[in-house]
């Protein structure tokens, strides 16, 4: 069939009738007389192959055809994923539903609960609107077999996506109620293909149930904070500024703050109602440059102590502090600063139980190898694992993991998965600890690489508009790897995909220095980006100064060297 051919047939079993007309409107500009180009390519693009579901379930441009985010692919993605379950248990599979505010999330959301009641399964609907870390939750809460969450987290206004947890009789142990691995991706992918077009799926909306696990999250949120020894007056005492970046955590993480003592909140108002198109930001994420413009300027003006961002669905938490020497006297901790403070704070305060073997802390391979110290520190396991929750969260025994792409893991036992919310929950019992003894976060780091060497960490990330720029630069850095970093000979250097230490193969380089340098470099699993994550060491006297200056004239160096290494300087 050609492209023509196949978005009318899809078109013509598309029950979404927004979408049909776009498609026709499409098809017809396609194909008249005039024939308009641009539109042959954009129906090209439209048309590349199905949007092809994997570890991270399915995430794309929202529109027409079979390579967007619509009604029908959801419809034709939960056939496929029901038809999976019911092969996976003996009765009816349990599957809890929620969404964000994204373009289409509640109508995903619905097409998702239709097909799953029709095919014989329990729906439980949650309200539209909430943090991905809710569902999560819920999964663990109600015995749910499964979870989909309708979000594309922290991209562009544009996507959409559609994220699946596995739990109660199909993933159990460590891994239940966490997001799904090979090979049940794969076996789900293959489901979905033979799923018959979204025209011919029957739905049965009217059969799924409303539920509503929040006030037992937020009574979560709150033991969570309350174990942790501050004050009513040193809790209420914290001036904390919180952005929910135009999603929809600021309801939730308010009320969770609130619940654990924090009543001195304050929302950016410009961007604490949901809003889809994210107006005040370039980019939807807490870590792009000029995300926290607004949430400074706030702080500024009241006085705050510590700004608490959250990503638009909820799972991510970035942290600023004061800094007289930065501009504006506000500071961003890196990812790695926030997992280093949050895995200290958590070693610190953790219960010792009757556990045959220690604890565990965990990160991902790409995140820094601070916490590894820090872990040793306490005298607790600690476990490096691939990038991404669906691998971290399912490590046994941990009592905390991050990765640091701002997300963290606060309570395993009830969230198998990142959760902004009980981070920043966390995050604000440290910093009000530390206000009530006259200290600070910063002196909390400071204190860290005193004990342990500053771990300096920073990414070097290549967006790319043509794709397979991204495979190019991993084959440069292959077949030529430097043999220095920053003047420092390369002592080690690893094709991930041969495995690394009790790793599973993955596409990454691994390079150390003599000096104790380490740069990973990876293709990004979600965003069409190369990407590098950057770390030095270096020793601190036990009562000098911090050589944050010469970490980061390093780690500049090395980010010279590795645009020269992968091609993409």
């Amino acid at each position: 069939m050609t492209i023509i051919d196949r978005a009318r047939d899809w078109a013509s079993h598309d029950p979404d009738t927004a979408t049909r007309e776009e498609l026709n409107q499409l098809i017809d500009s396609a194909t008249n007389s005039a024939a308009d180009s641009a539109a042959r390519t954009e129906l090209g693009s439209r048309f590349t192959g199905p949007l092809m579901f994997g570890t991270a379930g399915l995430r794309g441009r929202v529109g027409a055809g079979e390579t967007r985010m619509n009604r029908a692919v959801v419809t034709r993605a939960t056939h496929g994923l029901m038809s999976w379950l019911n092969d996976q248990v003996d009765d009816t599979p349990t599957v809890v539903i929620g969404c964000d505010a994204r373009h289409g999330s509640a109508d995903f959301r619905k097409a998702a609960a239709g097909v799953i009641a029709a095919a014989g399964g329990r729906a439980l609907v949650l309200p539209a609107q909430l943090p991905t870390p809710i569902t999560a939750f819920a999964v663990r809460h109600l015995g749910a077999d499964a979870g989909i969450m309708v979000t594309a987290s922290h991209n562009p206004p544009d996507d959409n996506g559609y994220k699946v947890y596995l739990g109660g009789r199909v993933a159990s142990g460590p891994a239940e109620g966490v997001q799904l691995i090979s090979p049940a991706d794969t076996e789900i992918a293959g489901a979905i293909a033979a799923a018959p077009p979204a025209d011919e799926i029957a739905l049965a909306w009217e059969k799924s149930e409303h539920v509503d696990v929040l006030d037992a999250y937020l009574s979560r949120a709150e033991e969570i904070g309350r174990a942790f020894p501050a004050t009513d007056a040193a809790r209420s005492g914290l001036r904390v500024v919180l952005t929910p970046m135009h999603g929809v955590g600021g309801y939730t993480a308010v009320r969770a703050l609130e619940a654990a003592g924090f009543t001195d909140v304050h929302l950016v108002p410009g961007q604490a109602e949901p809003d889809p198109d994210f107006p005040t930001v370039a980019f939807p994420n807490p870590e792009e440059p000029g995300a926290l413009d607004l949430s400074m300027e706030l702080a500024r003006e009241i006085d705050a102590d510590i700004i608490i961002a959250l990503d638009p669905d909820a799972d991510r938490c970035s942290t600023a502090i004061p800094d007289s020497d930065a501009p504006g006297g506000w500071r961003q901790l890196t990812g790695d600063e926030i997992g280093a403070l949050l895995g200290e704070f958590l070693a610190s305060h953790r219960e010792n139980g009757d556990t045959a073997e220690p604890p565990v802390l965990a990160n991902s391979i790409v995140s820094g190898r601070l916490l590894a110290r820090i872990a040793a520190a306490h005298g607790l396991r600690h476990q490096a694992t691939l990038t991404g929750f669906k691998w971290i969260a399912r490590t046994p025994g941990m009592i905390f993991g991050y990765e640091e792409a701002i997300g963290y893991c606060c309570d395993p036992t009830r969230v198998r998965d990142k959760d902004g919310v009980t981070a920043a929950v966390t995050m604000c019992s440290l910093a009000a600890g530390l206000k009530a003894t006259g200290r600070s976060l910063q002196d909390e780091l400071d204190d860290l690489a005193r004990r342990h060497g500053l771990h300096a960490t920073a990414p070097l990330t290549f967006r790319v508009a043509d794709t397979s720029l991204i495979a190019e630069g991993m084959r440069t850095l292959r077949s030529a790897p430097p043999s220095q970093l920053a003047g420092s000979p390369v002592v080690e250097c690893v094709d991930l995909l041969d495995g690394y230490r009790d790793l599973p193969a993955t596409d990454g380089m691994l390079l150390v220095t003599r000096d104790d340098d380490r740069v990973i470099v990876r293709p990004s699993g979600t965003e069409p980006k190369l990407k590098c994550y950057l770390e030095v060491v270096l020793p601190v006297a036990t009562d000098g100064a911090i050589p944050r200056t010469t970490a980061a004239e390093r780690l500049e160096q090395i980010r010279t060297d590795m645009a020269k290494a992968t091609g993409m300087g």
